[in-house]
């Protein structure tokens, strides 16, 4: 019986072949946090007992969802882990660096391996052919100090994608198409392994964002196998030599198969309060707007600035219309500010953000009125995501998001 992907990649980090349903003790090769999480997993990472990190130069913690830090109570929390990574030895991403998803990929994952973060958005690492997914933070303080975690091998739905996007359409309309098709619970605790020639065709960010928003479907992972586009973006971020191809047997088992027409793929939204609760764009021209926010770990790469630049360039954003944008890391941002991109977004009277998460996860910079709307490129939309019960989110892609900032109201066009 032949290997999915994900078996393929567990099965080499337990030392024998397993299949989809067993339990195994893997090995890890990336372990990460964030400043929401990272304060509990010091927290029971002491409680072990343990003087020293397995592999501390693979271990990052990551100040991101609070950066800067609006408060006094999370500054502090900052100050647990950077004391700790210079106690340990640990990996700092301190203030300003990055999104951890974005991060991860930038600099410390590659394919073939493992990677578990305690931040459920981790499996967009996937999408560089690693098996990544997230854990809560006493699963990733065993796996700091261990170099090993246990799981569940997951079953795995095989997405077929074939075909080409009508103009305008991007990946993230896929994801969110998908995952309306299938539910939010749809994949729960399943592998998605993504093919097909149009996947196949996708630049390296579009399939960041279908990695990323897997969680969203429920799904333990999303992977994609590493090719030569794969190759090219390691070289870029001058990792050329941790390039290797893993690919899922012809006669592997698939517990779903999926099969999807780019063709068939309309702007989609996900509207209030689930991000299974999709419809074409062109049913939404009614809803006005108060913020369109554009970035995070799903759509905050530098190709997804370039969209909406070329839509916003010589014009001003609608005067109803908060307009934030945040850079997924440091090096989007530079390179946005080389590309003149920051210059166009400042004179369409947008405001840029430094990279961080705050609005995305309510914390700060961008927290919704009482009855506000929202249109962003995040990835949750539920009741309170951006800081208050009371506000609305849609999610779309940096296209619809462009357009919806010019005209007030949700917009393709």
């Amino acid at each position: 019986m032949g290997l999915t992907l994900v078996e393929k990649i567990i099965s080499e980090h337990a030392g024998k072949t397993v299949h989809a349903g067993e339990l195994v003790i893997s090995k890890v090769d990336v372990t990460a946090v964030q400043d929401g999480t990272g304060p509990l997993t010091v927290q029971e990472f002491k409680k072990l007992g343990k003087d020293k990190l397995n592999n501390p130069e693979r271990t990052i913690l990551f100040i991101d969802h609070a950066s800067p830090s609006p408060r006094k109570e999370l500054s502090n929390t900052h100050m647990v882990l950077r004391e700790f990574s210079k106690d340990y030895g640990a990996v700092l991403s301190d203030v300003g660096a990055g999104v951890c998803h974005q991060r991860l990929i930038e600099a410390f994952v590659n394919p073939g391996e493992v990677l578990v973060g305690a931040d459920s958005h981790t499996c967009t690492s996937g999408a560089l052919g690693a098996f990544a997914t997230g854990m809560g933070s006493t699963d990733i303080a065993v796996a700091m100090a261990l170099g090993k975690t246990w799981l569940k091998v997951p079953a795995t739905f095989k997405i077929v994608v074939n075909g080409k996007f009508k103009p305008g359409i991007c990946s993230k309309d896929l994801m969110l198409y998908l995952i309306g098709m299938i539910g939010a619970d749809g994949a729960t605790y399943k592998a998605l392994e993504f093919t097909g020639n149009t996947i196949e065709n996708m630049t390296m960010s579009e399939r960041f964002t279908l990695a990323n928003m897997a969680v969203e479907a429920g799904a333990k992972c999303g992977l994609f196998v590493a090719d030569e586009k794969t190759k090219e973006f390691l070289c870029q971020r001058g990792r050329e030599d941790k390039f290797r191809q893993i690919l899922p047997d012809s006669d592997a088992v698939y517990e779903r198969v999926i099969e999807i027409n780019a063709e068939d793929i309309p702007h989609t939204v996900s509207c209030p309060h689930t991000v299974d609760n999709t419809k074409d764009v062109n049913a939404l021209n009614h809803v006005k707007v108060n913020q369109v926010y554009i970035g995070t770990c799903t759509n905050g790469r530098i190709e997804d600035l370039r969209t909406v630049a070329d839509i916003l360039k010589g014009k001003t954003v609608h005067p109803d219309v908060r307009t934030l944008i945040c850079p997924a890391s440091k090096d989007v941002y530079k390179q946005a500010l080389q590309e003149g991109l920051i210059d166009i977004f400042v004179d369409a009277n947008a405001s840029v953000l430094p990279p961080g998460c705050g609005p995305c996860v309510g914390v700060h910079a961008g927290i919704l009125g009482d009855g506000e709307v929202c249109l962003a490129t995040q990835n949750r939309n539920f009741q309170g995501r951006m800081g208050n019960t009371k506000g609305f989110i849609y999610l779309a892609s940096p296209y619809v998001a462009a357009y919806t900032a010019l005209r007030g109201y949700i917009s393709a066009s």
